[in-house]
């Protein structure tokens, strides 16, 4: 017997509105419905689920899940092509990991610059307004 979206929501944590959008885009699938028009979703679901909200959790994009649920609902998991979804998404995050700290590099010196007094000048407004400092 299956449950309903809420208890869905409340055995993974995941909020019932993105269980829905979810559905909406293909990530999950329709679910059966119960004689009274509910929807009731079964362990596969909820496996499915956990394993969108796992994905997510490590940064993969709505599309790159995609392909990897293809793979396994068409049952012909390649770890080869596995793997080259994920060392292209680990390039992203190598790549955002350098961009966050030359985020974080660019922040401090202007932070360092700042006196932090009741003073009208202020290097940080400078550098966000005037682009006196590339972020």
């Amino acid at each position: 017997m299956g449950v309903t979206r809420g208890k869905l929501a409340k055995r993974t944590g995941c909020n019932a509105e993105t269980i829905r959008y979810y559905e909406k885009i293909g990530l999950m699938p329709e679910p059966s419905r119960s004689t009274t028009g509910y929807r009731q979703y079964n362990q596969e679901h909820e496996q499915r689920l956990q394993f969108i909200m796992r994905g997510r959790e490590l940064g993969f994009a709505i599309e790159d899940l995609k392909s990897l649920l293809e793979l396994v609902d068409r049952k012909v998991v390649s770890c080869g092509e596995v793997s080259r979804l994920a060392r292209i998404h680990l390039a992203s995050v190598h790549q955002k990991i350098s961009d966050l700290q030359r985020i974080e590099d660019a922040l401090s010196k202007t932070l360092r610059s700042c006196s932090g007094e009741n003073v009208p000048e202020c290097p940080v407004i400078d550098a966000l307004f005037l682009g006196t400092d590339k972020f």
